[in-house]
């Protein structure tokens, strides 16, 4: 085991991958409903074997804490900008109270406890479940004059902190929202969420890996009965359903077809439409045959960006009416969830429409809704060295507020920037791929990486810190984490008059709380509490990663 402890204080990269994999181990423990996560278990395996002094060159973790908050910013890029348009402003406004609240209730805990400026933000990253704020706080701490020792021991507070406040503040999150919030609004939130998707006419989605058997959209073939006419007259004759014919055969050809193309008594024909539309219509089609050359033609799945200025902000029946002949769409997915939709759903630029069609059909709807996104594992570094640069020269900048510097420091400025360019992304999707697993080791990696990193320096004074502030870390997680939130589920009902299942989706994203977001979710039997998430985790990730400095400055 000696020897162990110096090979590792000796070569710091293997303790750094150590500490990833038993983090990421620990991250798959469950207590009761509460997932232990892959940031805590970094932390909490980071400060186990920090306890041998390791030391780890800083400029590592900062590295990867930049990745991280640039690929924060570029995944909530599109909606955060989206959320400044006025049709957002419920949403915005409650997560400004919202994080507001959460910025003056750690101070004022933090006053009343007597804790240092470390600790107070450690209590806010942890109980706002918002590791972001270890990397601003610690960098804000270490710009305060003061001797360096004083300066490393309030920095290692904050992990500290977070990992106490995290464990209380996280699990009373999501029992407060999906459980105790329903009560105080006085809803049974299941009848709440259905009563929605009865009034949106949104349809359930499927869960993870499940799919249902059930297919809305078929392709059939029938021998046609009717009397002669066009491909468009007939598409009319169903009362206004999205009925369309591929292709027919007329003896012993197939014959590609257009809305001109006329039918003859006798053809076969190609019938694409809902499951129900085509088995009421049978009797005007005529009887159905099993033609499977007929119907054996090629079709394509595309996930396309909407960049097209002039579809966003339609409602998703004018873009079908205008360009989608022959297409269905499966999933519309917004600031990376998946979202109900209905006839009426508003588009946005930056949304992902997955759609499926005849070949052909789906080459041309992509073309006009926007950029079809290509299947690629090249990421543009480029792009994503020049963002970081760029952000970190602007996040030097500072102003000065009663005498006290607040900055965004070098790392909140790669956050910034990844939402200008994570816009930029969705606007022209041409340059600028970070492909999905990227994106998955720029944010996961990223911030484990730094978490773990910071778990390491802070692992010797860990044990003793805790000893001394624990007990009342605890009352002091469950007040930040929940004083917030009721504020806002008041001014969210009362005064902005938000729908509550849309309220509850609201308050999960305002606290970049994912995990409360699927509770809420499962307690309600519904998706639908997703339309209120997206905007608000976009600014709340912006205003709490601000919020590190800023308590730092108030605190100090």
């Amino acid at each position: 085991m000696i020897n162990i402890a110096e090979i590792l204080r000796r070569n710091p990269e293997l303790a750094v991958f150590l500490t990833l994999a038993l983090g990421f181990l620990l991250g798959r423990l469950r207590i009761g409903t509460f997932k232990v996560g892959a940031v805590l278990g970094t932390l909490l395996a980071g400060v186990s074997i920090g306890q041998i002094g390791i030391e780890v060159p800083p400029v590592l973790k900062v590295v990867f804490f930049d990745l991280f908050l640039f690929a924060t910013g570029y995944k909530v890029g599109p909606q955060f900008f989206r959320g400044l348009k006025k049709d957002a402003f419920p949403q915005l406004v409650l997560t400004v109270v919202v994080c507001v609240a959460c910025l003056a209730t750690a101070i004022a805990v933090s006053k009343l406890f007597g804790y240092d400026v470390g600790t107070a933000a450690g209590l806010l990253a942890g109980a706002f479940s918002e590791s972001t704020v270890i990397g601003t706080a610690s960098e804000a701490i270490q710009r305060l004059a003061l001797p360096a020792l004083e300066r490393q021991r309030l920095a290692n507070h904050i992990p500290v902190a977070y990992a106490v406040t995290y464990l209380v503040g996280t699990s009373s999150l999501i029992w407060f929202l999906s459980s105790l919030a329903p009560r105080l609004l006085r809803i049974d939130l299941r009848k709440a969420s259905r009563e929605l998707e009865a009034r949106l006419g949104a349809k359930r989605g499927a869960e993870g890996d499940v799919q249902s058997a059930y297919r809305e959209w078929d392709l059939r073939a029938f021998r046609f009965a009717g009397r002669n006419q066009t491909v468009a007259e007939l598409e009319a004759g169903f009362a206004g359903a999205r009925v369309f014919v591929e292709r027919i055969r007329r003896g012993a050809g197939l014959l590609d077809v257009g809305p001109g193309t006329a039918l003859l008594t006798g053809d076969v024909v190609a019938v694409v439409g809902r499951r129900e539309v085509l088995l009421g219509g049978a009797s005007a089609l005529g009887p159905e045959v099993d033609d499977r050359e007929l119907l054996d033609f090629p079709t394509l799945a595309l996930d396309v960006v909407l960049t097209n200025r002039g579809l966003a902000g339609k409602p998703m029946v004018e873009l079908a009416q205008r360009y989608g002949r022959g297409i269905a769409l499966r999933r519309l997915v917004r600031g990376g969830q998946e979202i109900p939709f209905e006839a009426s759903t508003l588009l946005h630029r930056g949304d992902l429409l997955q759609i499926v069609g005849h070949q052909r059909d789906a080459e041309r709807a992509a073309k006009t809704i926007g950029y079809a996104t290509r299947r690629s594992e090249a990421t543009d570094m480029m792009f994503v060295g020049l963002g970081i640069v760029l952000g970190g020269l602007v996040g030097l900048l500072y102003v000065k507020i009663g005498g006290v510097s607040i900055t965004l420091t070098a790392s909140g400025g790669a956050l910034v920037m990844g939402l200008v360019f994570g816009w930029l992304r969705s606007t022209s999707p041409t340059f600028g791929a970070i492909p999905d697993a990227a994106l998955w080791v720029f944010d996961t990696v990223g911030l484990t990486t730094f978490i773990g990193v910071v778990g390491l320096a802070a692992g010797p004074g860990f044990v003793s810190g805790l000893r001394a502030m624990g007990p009342s870390l605890l009352l002091a997680g469950v007040l930040v984490a929940l004083v917030p939130h009721a504020l806002g589920i008041l001014v969210g009902r009362f005064v902005l008059k938000m729908d509550p299942v849309i309220l509850l989706g609201a308050e999960s994203g305002a606290g970049t709380a994912t995990a409360a977001l699927k509770a809420i979710q499962d307690a309600a039997g519904s998706k639908l509490p997703v339309l209120g998430y997206t905007v608000p985790y976009a600014l709340g990730n912006i205003l709490l990663t601000a919020w590190g400095p800023v308590i730092v400055s108030l605190m100090t």
